[in-house]
């Protein structure tokens, strides 16, 4: 198998290189955080001409690591490894089996000469969690699972191809190693039982894990509608014929949320310019999971293809929100005139830049153009409109000034939002 790139996530940390912080990659269990500073950031290091000496990586999950749980044997181990005041960096892998390690990076910090990288994540410990433990020390480098054009430097087929295996298995690195397709879903299934859910019920000690389970379910057989807890518990007692209150499901979506399995996108009231009370939309993080809670069942490529496009937006850094637009309509018999508010799929922001985007699995008639073009008209601002779709076209501007492209073209450029278009 080729090498996965994920030059996006290499570059922020070495973006950060001497700066005086801890730098923490968060991210959902096995999207690679581990990978990313070894072998690729270390690699780096060295083709950069870091002496290999000066690269301090421990893997702490490593048996022959067991004894550095202790902080004291941590603390003095690293310590005999910086021989002088010249640049060093400690890479350090699921930090959190050290026994209150957080005094040791502290320590670490102090010295001005090391550059502290950690990882860390189970079912009692979140690399959130070394985020809030050192707020103000600390910078976060968030990851996301594979992008489909991550996946695809690694993919040995056609983008056509790769992009049915995407929607299916999603972006989790190691289910690039199989080949069958028995041997993926099983991958997924096994990560998300014992591992995602396993994690969750452990951390919080969570009695019913079968309504948890159930109500992931739903979520997954729903994602992208718009939704609140109250809506869900009506939809859980009629889907699984138990009462399930709607705190507590507000709580087990935090907890999802926490554990970055899905992410919630508000709304947002694009004239008013504020956010909007519920309902919300909740998406996954990983499109493979999300098809293994639904049991490889329901894989409809419109519902699928809109998530995509959240995560690879995410993925861009962006601030992603579900815009709301105020219309009139004129009743044609009375020729009234009624309020009516109208979806936009995502508001994009980052810093000065936003756009607005519609998600289409396809356009091939004028009335489907003129449905998810119509948010899009209403907007009164400059910022640019696009329309995703699944058609295999070209990109180009229509004539009142939306673009639109391919769902290929979109994920495959990374600077496709900005692309000028005739």
């Amino acid at each position: 198998m080729k090498e996965i790139k994920r030059d996006t996530y290499l570059k922020e940390l070495i973006d950060r290189r001497g700066i005086p912080l801890i730098k923490v990659i968060t991210g959902v269990r096995r999207c690679g955080k581990s990978y990313l500073l070894n072998p690729i950031f270390k690699d780096y290091l060295i083709s950069d001409g870091v002496p290999e000496d000066h690269i301090i990586y421990l893997n702490l999950e490593l048996l022959e690591n067991e004894k550095l749980h202790d902080r004291e044997a941590l603390h003095a181990f690293i310590l005999d490894q910086v021989k002088d005041n010249s640049e060093y960096f400690l890479l350090l892998d699921e930090i959190q089996l050290v026994n209150r390690f957080e005094s040791v990076l502290s320590s670490f910090l102090a010295k001005g000469n090391l550059n502290v990288y950690v990882t860390g994540s189970n079912s009692k410990f979140l690399s959130s969690d070394i985020v809030t433990e050192f707020r103000g020390r600390s910078e976060q480098i968030h990851m996301y699972p594979l992008s489909f054009a991550e996946f695809m430097t690694a993919y040995d087929s056609n983008k056509y191809d790769g992009w049915q295996e995407y929607i299916r298995y999603g972006g989790l690195p190691l289910i690039m190693h199989y080949s069958d397709s028995r041997q993926k879903m099983s991958y997924l299934n096994e990560v998300q039982q014992n591992i995602y859910l396993k994690d969750i019920i452990e951390r919080h000690s969570v009695r019913n894990d079968t309504a948890l389970r159930s109500l992931i379910e739903i979520v997954a057989s729903s994602v992208g509608s718009l939704t609140n807890p109250y809506k869900l518990e009506n939809t859980f007692k009629s889907k699984v014929n138990v009462s399930l209150s709607h705190n507590t499901i507000n709580d087990y979506l935090g907890k999802l949320e926490e554990s970055y399995i899905i992410e919630c996108a508000k709304r947002f009231d694009v004239k008013g310019k504020q956010y909007m009370d519920t309902p919300v939309k909740y998406y996954f993080t990983d499109i493979g999971i999300r098809n293994s809670f639904v049991g490889f069942r329901q894989i409809e490529e419109n519902h699928i293809m809109e998530n995509v496009i959240y995560n690879e937006l995410r993925h861009r850094g962006y601030q992603v929100d579900v815009g709301v637009v105020e219309i009139y309509e004129r009743n044609l018999k009375t020729m009234e005139k009624s309020k009516k508010h109208v979806e936009i799929d995502f508001v994009a922001n980052q810093g000065d830049r936003k756009y607005y985007i519609q998600s289409a699995l396809t356009i091939n008639d004028t009335e489907k153009r003129a449905i998810e073009a119509r948010p899009l008209n209403n907007i009164d601002d400059f910022f640019k409109r696009i329309i995703v779709t699944g058609d295999l076209m070209l990109p180009g501007r229509e004539e009142n000034g939306i673009v639109i492209m391919n769902i290929l073209d979109f994920l495959l450029n990374e600077d496709s939002l900005d692309r000028e278009m005739s």
